[in-house]
C-alpha cells in the first residue's frame, strides 16, 4: 500500500477519536445494548411493583420481541449468536412479564431452548446451566434463580437453584481467598442476596419462607454498605437486577438496597426500553485513547515533545482523580489502583490499572508534573502486591485462583510488564528491586502459560465465531508479544510473531482463527500494533503488515466508519461490543505502523 493512504486513514481515524470526547474532554464510550442486562431489569422491577413499573418493563418487553434473533433465541447483544444463558433470561422475562403481545416470542424461545437441552424438563435445563460454567455459581445460581422466580423452572424451581454459602460473608475479606468461594471476588453481594434467597425458599415446595437465620442482620447491614452512591453494584445492571429480585424473593422488597437498585435501573435505561450490560468503560476508554494517540512519546522521559493532543491537561488531572485511595468494601482491595469506570460502582483491576500508569506516562512524557510520580508509584505498588505466587496477575484479588475468573492471566501479566518498565526507572532502589523480581516470576508465568504453538490464549477477550472454545488467541498473542517487544525481550516475542503472521487471513485481516473465523477491525488492528514493533528486517513481517494496512484502510473507508464487533468477557461467556474499540486500536495500529516505517 501507499504512504498516503495509510497516512489519509491515520489522520481521520485520529479526527474520529478526538471528536468522540465528551463534554469533560475525556472518552465514556458507548457500551451496546445487552438482552442479558435487559431480561434482567424486566424481572428485577417486575418483582418489585409490577404495576408501578408497568411502562418500562413493557416497553424493555416490547424491545426483546424485536430483537430476537431469527433461531428464536437470543444473544448478549444485537449481534451476538443466540446462546443458552440470555435465552433461558429472556425466555422467562418474557413468559412472566410479556404479556400477550410476547406469546409469539415466548414459544420460538420455547422451541430454541428443547432444541439445545433436549427438552424442556426444568432438571435437565439445571444441568445445561450448571455444565455451561463449571464450578463457578457466579451466573449459574442468578439465571436459575431468575428462572425460579418467573416459573419456567416448575413449581419445584427453587430447589434446583444451587445454595450459596452466604454465612460465610461474615467472616474477614482477607479469609475469603483461604475459603475457596464459589463466585468471583467481585460478586460479594451476590453471595450475600442470593445465597439469603435460596435459604429461605429452601427447596422450593412450600409457600411459606423460613425464618431469616440470627447472623442476617449482620449480612443485611453489611449489603447496605457496600451498596456503591449509585446503587448499581459494578455499574451493571444484571449484578444489581439480580441483587433486587433476591431480596425481595426473600421476603426482602422493603430493604433499602432494592430501592436503591430500583432507582439505578430506572435511570440507566436507555431511550429505546433497553439496558446496556455496564454503564461505561470511561477509564479504559480513555487510558486506550491516550495510549493511542501519544504512540510516538509513550515512554516517559522522552523528551520536550508536544503534547499527543489538545486539552492533555484536563485528562490528566482526571485520570489522577480516578485512582483509588481507600480500601475498597468488595474486593478489600488497597488503595492504589484504577477502576473500569470514574462511577461509584466501579472496582480497582489489574487491566484498568496498568492502562492508567501508561496512559499517565504519556500524558507527563518530560516529568514536569510534581503529583504524577506519586499516582505512579501506588500504582506499581498495588500491581506487586497484587501479583500471584505464580507469578501471573489476577483480575481483581491475589489468591482467588480456585475459579477461571479469577486465575492469573497471559493479557493483565502483559499489560502489567509494559507498565512497570515504563516507571522502573523512576521508582526507589527498594521498589526496582521488587519490579524486577516481580518481572522474573512474570516471564516465568508467561512462559508456562504459552501453547505449543506460540500463542496465548486471554482471559478478558473472546471470539463468538469459535463456536467450539471461544477463545480469542489473537487478542492473548498480540498483547503478549507487544509487551515482550516493548521491554526488550525479542527473544521471547519470535514464536508468538510466527504465530500471528501464520494466523492472518487470506483477505489480510485478523480474526481469531486463520480463515475459520472472519477478520474484524479490532483484531486485525491488535495484531498489527504487535508485528509493527517486531525487527523491520523481516520480509515476511513486512507482507504481513502491508497487506494487513491495506485491510484496516478498506475496513474502516479510510479511517471514517467503524464498525465495532462482540467481544467476550468473564472468560468468552458474556458478549459485548464498545464502539471505541474499533476507533482507538485502528489509531494505535496504523501509528505504530507509521512510525515503523519512518
Amino acid at each position: 500500500m501507499t504512504s498516503p493512504l495509510l497516512l489519509e486513514t491515520l489522520a481521520n481515524a485520529r479526527r474520529v477519536l478526538l471528536d468522540d470526547r465528551n463534554a469533560a474532554g475525556y472518552w465514556e464510550g458507548e457500551l451496546s445494548t445487552s438482552a442479558l442486562s435487559t431480561a434482567t431489569s424486566i424481572v428485577a422491577l417486575g418483582t418489585v411493583d409490577a404495576a408501578a413499573h408497568r411502562l418500562p418493563v413493557a416497553r424493555a418487553c416490547a424491545w426483546l420481541v424485536a430483537h430476537q434473533n431469527g433461531d428464536g433465541g437470543w444473544g448478549d447483544t444485537t449481534k451476538s449468536f443466540s446462546n443458552i444463558s440470555t435465552t433461558l433470561l429472556c425466555w422467562s422475562a418474557l413468559t412472566r412479564f410479556g404479556g400477550g403481545e410476547s406469546q409469539a416470542a415466548v414459544e420460538k424461545a420455547a422451541a430454541w431452548i428443547r432444541d439445545y437441552v433436549g427438552s424442556l424438563n426444568p432438571r435437565l435445563i439445571a444441568e445445561t446451566v450448571k455444565a455451561r460454567y463449571g464450578k463457578d455459581r457466579t451466573f449459574s445460581v442468578p439465571i436459575l434463580m431468575l428462572c425460579a422466580i418467573c416459573g419456567t423452572l416448575g413449581p419445584a424451581g427453587w430447589g434446583l437453584v444451587l445454595p450459596l454459602p452466604f454465612q460465610l460473608a461474615v467472616f474477614p475479606r482477607t479469609w475469603f481467598a483461604v475459603l475457596r468461594l464459589p463466585v468471583v471476588s467481585y460478586a460479594l453481594p451476590a453471595l450475600i442476596a442470593i445465597g439469603y434467597a435460596r435459604y429461605r425458599k429452601g427447596s422450593g415446595r412450600g409457600a411459606r419462607l423460613r425464618k431469616p437465620p440470627l447472623f442476617w442482620p449482620k449480612l443485611s447491614a453489611l449489603l447496605t454498605s457496600i451498596q456503591p452512591a449509585s446503587g448499581g453494584f459494578l455499574e451493571a445492571a444484571p449484578l444489581t437486577g439480580f441483587v433486587a429480585m433476591a431480596l425481595v424473593a426473600a421476603g426482602e422488597s422493603e430493604h433499602p438496597v432494592v430501592k436503591k437498585s430500583v432507582e439505578f435501573l430506572l435511570r440507566s435505561v436507555r431511550s429505546d426500553g433497553s439496558w446496556p450490560i455496564d454503564t461505561n468503560l470511561a477509564t479504559w476508554a480513555t487510558t486506550l485513547a491516550v495510549k493511542a494517540l501519544a504512540i510516538d512519546s509513550s515512554i516517559r522521559g522522552a523528551a520536550k515533545d508536544p503534547p499527543p493532543f489538545d486539552g492533555c491537561e484536563r485528562v490528566l488531572n482526571w485520570l489522577l482523580r480516578q485512582q483509588y485511595r481507600e480500601v475498597h468494601p468488595f474486593t478489600n482491595s488497597p488503595p492504589g489502583g484504577w477502576a473500569w469506570t470514574d462511577l461509584t460502582g466501579g472496582v480497582p483491576d489489574a487491566d484498568d490499572t496498568p492502562g492508567a500508569l501508561l496512559a499517565l506516562a504519556a500524558l507527563d512524557p518530560a516529568g514536569e508534573r510534581n503529583d504524577v510520580p506519586a499516582a505512579a508509584i501506588a500504582g506499581v505498588r498495588w500491581l506487586l502486591d497484587l501479583q500471584n505466587r505464580d507469578g501471573g496477575i489476577p483480575t481483581f484479588c491475589r489468591g482467588w485462583g480456585a475459579l477461571p475468573f479469577d486465575r492469573s492471566s497471559p493479557d493483565l501479566t502483559a499489560h502489567t510488564l509494559r507498565a512497570w518498565h515504563v516507571w522502573r526507572p523512576f521508582v526507589g532502589a527498594d521498589m526496582q528491586d521488587r519490579i524486577d523480581l516481580g518481572v522474573e516470576k512474570a516471564l516465568r508465568f508467561l512462559k508456562s502459560q504459552q501453547r505449543p504453538d506460540g500463542s496465548w490464549s486471554p482471559l478478558w477477550f473472546g471470539n463468538q465465531h469459535r463456536l467450539n472454545d471461544e477463545e480469542n488467541p489473537t487478542y492473548g498473542t498480540a498483547k503478549v508479544v507487544l509487551a515482550f517487544l516493548q521491554t526488550g525481550r525479542e527473544d521471547l516475542a519470535e514464536p508468538g510473531i510466527a504465530w500471528l503472521r501464520e494466523h492472518q487471513n487470506a483477505d489480510g485481516g485478523w480474526g481469531s482463527l486463520r480463515d475459520a473465523t472472519p477478520s474484524t477491525i479490532e483484531e486485525t488492528a491488535l495484531a498489527m500494533s504487535a508485528l509493527a514493533g517486531a525487527p523491520v528486517d523481516c520480509p515476511a513481517t513486512n507482507e504481513a503488515l502491508v497487506r494487513s494496512a491495506e485491510w484496516l484502510c478498506e475496513a474502516t473507508k479510510k479511517g471514517t466508519a467503524f464498525e465495532p464487533s462482540p467481544i467476550g468477557f468473564y472468560f468468552a461467556r458474556l458478549w459485548y461490543f464498545e464502539k471505541t474499540y474499533p476507533v482507538v486500536w485502528t489509531v494505535e495500529a496504523l501509528s505504530r505502523v507509521a512510525k515503523r516505517m519512518g
